[in-house]
């Protein structure tokens, strides 16, 4: 049930969720002295070996308990922040009243007459936040821009007569904004140098579209390269790419647990997972965020107590976490969590669409940051939209993984294949991450 993760003569102990090793007091001195991060890591690898080595990036985040792993936030700032919401609120309930006397004007969308009975398609409080908290920043999101999303762009200038419910563009473009909103990374989605140059020629070779699937006619010479450089990229033995990031995860989860399986998820994954983890059937227990006790002990109760009812075993068990998390920033916890699943016997699905090409002394992603091996992973996701400058993902990890996916997954069944010059734009950026495109960037 729980198998060993290292020599027998090596004796470790869970504190806090950190893998310590018991060390004599000299040399556990030498030891604390030598990492910052206050727990012992162990690679596959180095493992069997006997040999222990130490994670020393970015340290001091896992010095701390989970609660401390994120900057406090000053007591006045919240204050003000949940007084600002406050009185946001009130005003909004008021500004409502006023609409239903028709003494204030009413732009929002109302039912119709003959629909006053129906059962309504949204929540009443979504909408109230929308109308009255959030219209009044609204013209701080959905800008339009004309041109590509570098470290500079251009936006279209626009105007609103009304207090943001409605705008109007004018025709006038505001040219060099800093652009701080945007996950082209690397600067590979640049309208301009060897990326571009790719693309342009693929797209004349190939046209825009293969306007078929994989299954049938849309498997292109360029779909094959990609994916034998993509499973090179990561150091597995086979992958698969995908024309949608989003349907990576919610199309193939399904395809991968099932009724009688149970799913770990973090509570601050993507909404992707967390879809593609109710499409799937199987049962979901969710554990906070980067909090391994809290993992540890969803791994053990259902180890113990089975499935609900029948008590059965789980046909498997499938913990799904990102490398660093989209929403937070915050990054996995990833050699504890590797030492969990080994220890409990249970799959790891690893969602890299932030840390694939930007964490990493080679931009490997989360796995090459903490120093493990591949193979600790059992699925590895990632995404193109982000350090490649393009659109897509892929799904990595044993050959036969990857060939029951090809078959099952209907994200790789049903869908168009992905663009040639988007193809051509991933291999260019990757093999330049690589350094095998002969350059010196």
């Amino acid at each position: 049930m729980e198998g060993k993760l290292a020599p027998s003569a090596d004796i470790y102990s869970t504190v806090n969720g950190f893998m310590e090793k018991a060390l004599p007091d000299g040399k556990a001195a030498a030891a604390a002295a030598s990492r910052r991060n206050g727990f012992v890591r162990l690679g596959s690898g180095s493992a069997q070996n006997g040999k222990i080595h130490h994670v020393t990036q970015n340290g001091e985040l896992y010095k701390k308990t989970f609660s401390q792993s994120f900057e406090e936030t000053p007591m006045l700032v919240a204050v003000l922040t949940y007084m600002g919401y406050g009185i946001l609120t009130v005003f909004g309930y008021l500004r409502d009243f006023l609409r239903e006397w028709k003494i204030k004007p009413c732009r929002i969308a109302t039912e119709r007459e003959e629909q006053k009975e129906f059962v309504p398609l949204y929540q009443d409080f979504e909408n109230f936040y929308t109308r009255n908290l959030y219209m009044r920043i609204r013209d701080s999101w959905n800008r339009p821009i004309c041109s590509a999303p570098g470290a500079k762009f251009d936006v279209m200038e626009r105007v609103s007569p009304d207090y943001n419910w409605t705008f109007k563009i004018t025709g006038k473009v505001i040219k060099d904004v800093i652009n701080m909103g945007s996950y082209n990374y690397l600067g590979f989605a640049e309208s301009y140098g060897f990326c571009a140059d790719a693309a342009t020629e693929t797209t004349i070779k190939y046209g825009s579209g293969v306007c078929s699937t994989r299954q049938e006619m849309g498997n292109l010479d360029k779909h094959e390269e990609l994916e034998e450089l993509v499973a090179r990229y990561l150091g597995v033995e086979s992958a698969l790419t995908f024309g949608m990031g989003f349907a990576t995860n919610s199309m193939n989860i399904p395809s991968l647990v099932g009724k009688g399986c149970l799913l770990l998820s973090d509570e601050l994954n993507h909404a992707s997972l967390v879809l593609g983890a109710r499409l799937s059937g199987a049962t979901i227990r969710v554990f906070k965020h980067n909090n391994m006790q809290s993992l540890e002990k969803l791994l053990k109760d259902a180890i113990v107590h089975g499935q609900p009812r029948t008590r059965r075993p789980w046909k498997k068990i499938l913990i799904v976490v990102e490398g660093i998390y989209s929403m937070e920033g915050s990054i996995v916890r990833l050699p504890e969590i590797v030492a969990l699943k080994k220890k409990y016997k249970a799959y790891l699905y690893l969602d890299e669409a932030h840390s694939i090409g930007a964490l990493g002394p080679t931009g490997r992603g989360v796995v090459e940051y903490f120093d493990l091996s591949p193979k600790d992973v059992d699925v590895m996701m990632g995404t193109f939209t982000k350090s490649f400058g393009g659109a897509g993902g892929y799904i990595g990890g044993k050959k036969e993984l990857v060939d029951y996916l090809r078959s099952h997954s209907h994200s790789a069944v049903y869908a168009a294949s992905m663009s040639p010059p988007v193809t051509e734009q991933i291999i260019a950026s990757m093999k330049c991450i690589m350094g095998e495109d002969g350059t010196t960037l």
